[in-house]
């Protein structure tokens, strides 16, 4: 074989495949190195993708032409869509998925991939000559050249598996850890640290009494992640139950806090704040007697069943005797126990927004090596690692995603800019511009871009222009069309609600929050006529301009605040700009300039210690 790439892509989680088929797709010879041909695309922790912001991302990748919400989509047990009691912004789409399907589904996108080859290896070492990464050398002797390389290791770099007081070696539960590339990259003067995630139990679902839990159906419309008109859920759709911990559950859980890897000084790394183990719920929250537990099924065709809330490293012996204290679970069979890792991850300060290592030229990372959790940020930071390899061999202007573009832009934003000290997981209030970030306008925001980069194909950018142009004629015809006002008032009287004194055009009306554009279809023929014409994407079309009329005036808003963000980012800063020679700039800001060295004004004010003065005084130098 000859072992000469384009690009190699380390690691097949979530960042590396989306890496590899971008990098593929858009034409680069690509490889892909995975320890286990089995476990592509694993889900490591929940069978879920999407929710609180997430399901935002995912809705992005797809977009962009990635391929997280197809495989989810196609492997889906239950869909949600979270937040509808609240403005459009926060609504983020939500999924349990079959987890053997999961993988499966992406083995069919990868197999089927031009321009893509799998290998199955543990690389252990990169081939840098000159600063410039040239390739991999591997655990069976391989080497293996490329123009570009992407490492997305996840939790495999020096991975250490806690079960109470017993120490695993390993990336995940029975997977090896993977050795050499941390020590390496340290040498070569990257900034390198640990951090813990974990997992809990898998229990049988033959031993929980469901008769004592609370049903949580999904939702019965038909959303779903993917904007393509191809793809639909094909399995059973499946509930989750819900239940809750108790006092004697938590007593079980403090009789095992001396063998807890988390506080008897066995576990020294940085965890997650905002998915905790139980045992930190109850020290943290000590006053709160119960905590939710969501049972969630791993597939149509398995018993096992994900404990959500339920993260631990006790040993398995204090977590099973919790569980049978738990309503539901008193006579509980577990499969395994949950879990504490421990592994290695980067400073990502020490990235371009590109996510190139400003170190060694075209190296890149994405993923959890770069401080994440979660696999939407990651699938996310593997796309944009991935289109950057391929336009670094091929040329072509850097793929970046600003702040008022995507979720994406504002994690990798944050992550560049700000770093992590703990694992960094989104959120909708991380966005300021969230009302420009819906989930139902990823394909208006990003798939113009994607479709000139190669990442989209010709059927998916006529989908989006479509939509495009028929929302706009919907919005229009409703801008000039006058509404009958006694039609209206005999309609709204029936529904008691305030009639109204004059007449006007049927946009008006859409702008109130009590009236909805399907509502008023039923009562005005020929919107209804315009409406039935748009086929079986009609709800789509008709939810994106009700925002659009409802939301004007915050998304204008949010518009000119993000125009003038734009301004600031579009002034360079030169290259290695020396800011110790500028002594009216702050003590701090120089030496967080000198350290990240940002692109952009606008960059460097969103650096933490960066404050307006210091601003003032880059722009005064850059002639502004």
């Amino acid at each position: 074989m000859d072992f000469r790439y384009d690009v190699i892509v380390v690691g097949a989680g979530h960042a590396g495949n989306e890496a590899a088929h971008a990098a593929a797709r858009m034409g680069s010879k690509t490889l892909l190195i995975t320890m286990d041909m089995n476990k592509i695309g694993q889900m490591s922790c929940n069978p879920a993708v999407g929710g609180i912001a997430k399901g935002q991302i995912v809705r992005e990748i797809d977009a962009l032409g990635g391929q997280m919400g197809i495989v989810t989509d196609r492997s889906a047990i239950q869909f949600r869509m979270l937040n509808r009691s609240k403005g459009p912004a926060m609504w983020s789409p939500r999924s349990q998925s079959d987890r053997k399907r999961f993988i499966e589904e992406w083995v069919q996108v990868l197999s089927s991939t031009d321009n893509l080859q799998i290998w199955q290896d543990v690389v252990t070492e990169l081939i840098v000559h000159d600063g410039i990464v040239c390739g991999v050398k591997t655990l069976l002797g391989v080497e293996m050249h490329a123009q570009a390389v992407v490492l997305t290791n996840g939790t495999f770099l020096n991975g250490l598996l806690h079960f109470g007081r017993a120490q695993i070696q390993g990336g995940r539960t029975s997977e090896p850890a993977s050795y050499g590339l941390t020590e390496q990259l340290v040498g070569l003067g990257f900034r390198s640290d640990r951090m813990k995630t974990g997992t809990p139990a898998r229990i049988d679902k033959r031993s929980i009494d469901f008769a004592q839990l609370t049903e949580q159906p999904g939702d019965s419309d038909e959303y779903q992640f993917s904007y393509l008109d191809t793809v639909h859920r094909q399995l059973k759709q499946m509930s989750c139950w819900i239940t809750y911990t108790n006092p004697s559950t938590h007593d079980e859980l403090r009789k095992g806090l001396p063998d807890s890897p988390l506080y008897n000084g066995q576990i020294k790394s940085i965890g997650p704040r905002y998915c905790p183990s139980i045992e930190t719920k109850i020290i943290t929250f000590a006053d709160k007697d119960q905590h939710q537990l969501f049972l969630e099924p791993e597939g149509v065709d398995s018993y096992e069943y994900y404990v959500n809330g339920f993260s631990s490293s006790l040993p398995w012996q204090v977590q099973l005797a919790a569980l049978k204290t738990v309503k539901g679970l008193e006579n509980v069979v577990m499969y395994r126990p949950g879990y504490a890792i421990e592994y290695d991850f980067f400073d990502p300060t020490q990235l371009y927004h590109t996510l190139e290592t400003k170190l060694i030229k075209n190296l890149f990372f994405a993923g959890q090596i770069n401080g994440t959790t979660g696999y939407e940020e990651a699938a996310g930071q593997g796309l944009v690692a991935g289109v950057n390899a391929h336009l670094t061999v091929h040329g072509g202007s850097p793929f970046t995603l600003a702040r008022d573009e995507s979720y994406i832009g504002v994690l990798i934003d944050d992550l560049v800019n700000k770093g992590v000290d703990e694992p960094y997981r989104m959120f909708t209030s991380r966005a300021e511009y969230r009302i420009l970030l819906r989930q139902d306008n990823a394909d208006e925001r990003l798939t113009e871009r994607a479709y000139h980069l190669g990442l989209a194909d010709t059927y998916r950018y006529n989908l989006y222009t479509t939509k495009r142009d028929r929302e706009q004629q919907l919005i229009a015809w409703m801008q000039q069309t006058n509404f009958c006002l006694q039609d209206i008032n005999t309609w709204m009287t029936a529904r008691l609600l305030p009639t109204l004194q004059h007449g006007g055009k049927i946009a008006d009306l859409v702008t109130r929050p009590e009236i909805s554009i399907s509502e008023l279809a039923t009562i005005i023929p020929a919107l209804n006529e315009l409406i039935s014409g748009f086929g079986t994407r009609a709800a789509e079309i008709v939810e994106s301009a009700e925002i659009k009329i409802k939301y004007k005036g915050y998304i204008d808003r949010e518009r000119l605040a993000a125009d003038k963000l734009q301004r600031l980012d579009s002034i360079r800063i030169p290259h290695q700009f020396d800011y110790n020679a500028i002594q009216s700039l702050s003590t701090e800001a120089r030496q967080k300039l000198t350290r990240i060295q940002p692109e952009s004004i606008g960059q460097a004010s969103r650096i933490p210690g960066v404050s307006p003065n210091d601003i003032s005084v880059l722009l005064v130098l850059m002639g502004r």
